[in-house]
């Protein structure tokens, strides 16, 4: 859907320590260890690169939630809290 100009959130909820970021992220080598959102990038370039007479914005978060802080994990200081 997001090809088609719909929106995607992917959404990781659970327990310290439960795989969380292993599922998102995974490890480069081997691929087969890569994450969702590798993946998922992988996916949606492959897609832009094959569509004619189209233009694409592609717009990227990864945000933390935790005790109710909210911090942006792309931004140049992770530790900073969200307002």
């Amino acid at each position: 859907g997001v090809t088609e100009g719909y929106n995607g959130t992917i959404f990781a909820y659970g327990q310290t320590g439960s795989g969380k970021s292993f599922t998102m992220q995974g490890i480069v080598a081997p691929s087969t260890q890569k994450g969702i959102i590798p993946r998922a990038f992988e996916h949606i370039f492959e897609s832009v690169q094959c569509a004619e007479n189209a233009k694409f914005l592609v717009r990227a978060s990864y945000l933390e939630i935790y005790n109710e802080d909210i911090r942006d994990l792309l931004g140049a200081d992770t530790k900073q809290k969200l307002e």
